[in-house]
């Protein structure tokens, strides 16, 4: 650890927008601090710090489980809920096929971003941000871009589940649109005010949600027992379902450290892994297992399925929460309002990658950049409610190939080429990019793995020749192809520019 402070240098006295260690506060100081506005918004505990590294003494959060509590509440939600649903819904799956394929691929691919957020104590580095050391300073802006649009995706998703249940509770006469609008203002609120009102807020969102779940099913339990039988299970449906589920965690591998750089670089990695890897895999699988339950008994229960119309799923949790009257009302209100704490902390990741994308915009304070995505969120959110199922299956199923191979380079440039050694990072060079690599291996895997990505597709707009016998197994041959084609490649690029 010593090695890695050193490492750090000098950089670390020159950025001083960081953490005030002796008040254990977490508002930072920037250019901006001269602006009268901008004082009085970092006493009141805002976070403006972005990209900028945290030095090793600047590390000084001891709540580890906080991590877990965030990861908790950032998938305890509907959406968690929904993508459950498509097993049966769509797949054609029956509720114990549902059930595996949730379970197995879960626990494979929470493994990822579990591990990368053990990486932030000991680097003190944001994840894309950290990204840059095996695809270099210009490069790294291509998997910024994709995530970006991930990120934005499952805001939109959010934002229309959230809009759809609001309106469900008011038998239309409340907006989608209304309700997308309310939902995107609350969760900027929380994604403005930062690290410390963020991990607050995450460690208390979860809460109403159980309570939601919880009389749901005590309500609906009964229907939930004797599925209608399913056909037979292809190899196709489920490997085509499993796409959809790795889809829906392993894209958290591009921001599994922004939330961790403020952890005392002392913490064993097992400990944040663990904390991590149960917060993904306790509500993910649990929810989705729930909502592939309700989607296989809608046919059997007249008003889940009236509610359920046009893969309404708000629709669906107000019809199952309709025998408790007004209170059920009440907490459908809490379920629609649960997709704020998955929106927030992606808001707040959403500002960091952008100022990875435009690398001068790292001086701009982070919080500005979430006032950007909600102006974005709105109206995208609004044009796409009427189509959500066709837009979550398409999206989750594309965005798993582009992040499986993000995951594998960053995993192969760690594990591979500096071999598991924090002190090979030379933290001076994070925006440097004489001295970062040039990103040519990088882009080079990711494009050659194209070749057996592209043919392993099974989409509604695309159907590759390979994935027309096997199912979509796109995002395990990305993993697999571009971090074997990365190690190779870079030790070539090594050649040129040394290790940094």
């Amino acid at each position: 650890m010593a090695e890695t402070d050193k490492s750090y240098g000098d950089s670390a006295d020159v950025e001083k927008d960081a953490v005030s260690v002796g008040e254990s506060s977490l508002a930072q100081k920037d250019w901006h601090y001269s602006y009268k506005w901008t004082r009085k918004l970092l006493q009141w505990g805002l976070e403006t710090r972005g990209i900028t590294p945290v030095s090793v003494r600047e590390r000084v959060d001891t709540q580890y489980s906080k991590i877990f509590f965030i990861w908790l509440s950032f998938n305890f939600n509907i959406l968690s809920f929904s993508a459950g649903t498509l097993g049966p819904a769509v797949f054609g799956l029956g509720l114990r096929d549902s059930c595996l394929v949730i379970l197995f691929f879960n626990l494979l691919c929470s493994a990822l971003p579990s591990y990368f957020g053990t990486w932030g104590p000991k680097l003190g580095l944001r994840q894309m941000c950290q990204a840059r050391y095996s695809f270099g300073y210009y490069g790294v802006i291509v998997p910024s871009i994709f995530n970006l649009c991930s990120m934005m995706g499952f805001c939109i998703l959010n934002c229309i589940l959230g809009g759809q249940t609001l309106s469900s509770i008011s038998d239309g006469r409340l907006s989608w649109s209304v309700g997308i609008v309310v939902i995107s203002i609350i969760s900027l609120f929380v994604s403005f005010c930062g690290y410390r009102v963020l991990g607050w807020y995450e460690r208390l969102a979860w809460i109403p949600v159980l309570v939601v779940y919880l009389v749901a099913l005590g309500v609906g339990g009964k229907h939930l027992g004797n599925p209608p039988p399913a056909e037979p299970a292809t190899a196709a449906a489920i490997l085509s379902f499993a796409s959809t589920v790795a889809g829906f965690v392993i894209t958290y591998c591009s921001l599994g450290s922004d939330f961790t750089i403020y952890f005392n670089p002392s913490v064993q990695s097992w400990r944040i892994f663990l904390y991590s890897y149960l917060g993904f895999n306790i509500p993910i699988i649990l929810i989705q297992c729930l909502g592939a339950a309700v989607a296989a008994s809608v046919p059997l229960v007249p008003a889940w399925e009236e509610g359920y119309a046009n893969g309404n799923v708000g629709g669906l949790i107000e019809a199952m929460l309709r025998p408790t009257g007004n209170f059920g009302k009440f907490l459908t209100v809490l379920m629609a309002l649960s997709v704020t704490a998955n929106i927030a902390p992606t808001f707040y990741s959403f500002s960091l990658s952008f100022q990875v994308f435009i690398p001068p915009l790292a001086v701009v304070p982070r919080y500005m950049f979430s006032l950007l995505a909600t102006a974005i969120l709105i109206p995208i959110s609004i044009i796409g409610a009427h189509k959500f199922y066709d837009t979550l299956t398409n999206f989750l199923g594309l965005i798993g190939y582009w992040a499986s191979a993000f995951g594998a380079i960053v995993l192969a440039e760690h594990l591979v080429i500096r071999r598991g050694d924090f002190a090979s990072y030379d933290l001076r060079c994070w925006k440097d990019p004489r001295r970062l690599p040039t990103g040519l291996a990088a882009l080079g895997a990711c494009a050659l793995s194209c070749a057996l990505i592209v043919p392993s597709i099974d989409q509604v707009w695309f159907v590759g020749p390979i994935a027309a016998h096997t199912g979509d197994i796109g995002f395990e041959l990305a993993f697999f192809a571009a971090g074997v084609l990365y190690i190779p490649l870079r030790y070539l690029e090594l050649r040129f520019r040394p290790l940094a």
